[in-house]
């Protein structure tokens, strides 16, 4: 099964045919995410309708850290460390850990507004508590880092457009 996203074709959290994988193909190649919808169950289904509903097309990375992270999404109001640091804590801790390549969103933004996506280039354990994961980089590392390499101005905007072209949800790769 394959859903690409904006297709109308839903699919139901309960049933054994739920994505697995999220393949997001950005304009610098694909990435690969395997979804851990053991630990965070809300934030994947949330990321799944999302994606059936197109949220993700087009969406720019507007933050890129060299060694710590990138970012696509909302990128209005507060910067999104501001945002990290003042909603760290008002969602369950996740059992995952923020290492090298975990895909993941702010605790405080996952709703249909503001939903924002980053992928960890480094182990940052210093926001295990403002940040939810749910997914792994299980291909497409060079991408990540690729993205990672851009230049970027004072506030760590790409000087270049970097995007998500589309999401393709799979049960298998």
């Amino acid at each position: 099964m394959s859903i690409s996203e904006g297709d109308n074709n839903s699919v139901d959290s309960k049933k054994s045919e739920l994505p697995g994988y999220a393949v997001l193909n950005t304009s610098k190649g694909s990435i690969i995410i395997e979804l851990h919808k053991e630990t965070a169950p809300e934030v994947v289904d949330e990321f799944i309708d999302l994606c059936q509903k197109g949220h993700f097309k087009g969406m720019l990375f507007h933050l890129v850290i060299k060694h710590y992270v990138i970012q696509a999404g909302d990128n209005h109001g507060a910067g999104a460390t501001e945002d990290w640091n003042l909603r760290g804590k008002q969602h369950a801790i996740s059992s995952m850990k923020h290492e090298a390549f975990m895909l993941g969103t702010s605790k405080g933004k996952h709703n249909h507004k503001g939903f924002d996506l980053f992928i960890t280039t480094a182990p940052i354990p210093d926001l295990n508590e403002k940040l939810i994961v749910f997914g792994q980089v299980i291909k497409g590392e060079d991408v990540v880092q690729e993205i990672e390499e851009v230049d970027t101005d004072e506030h760590y905007k790409p000087k270049i457009s970097i995007g998500i072209l589309d999401v393709t949800l799979k049960q298998k790769v």
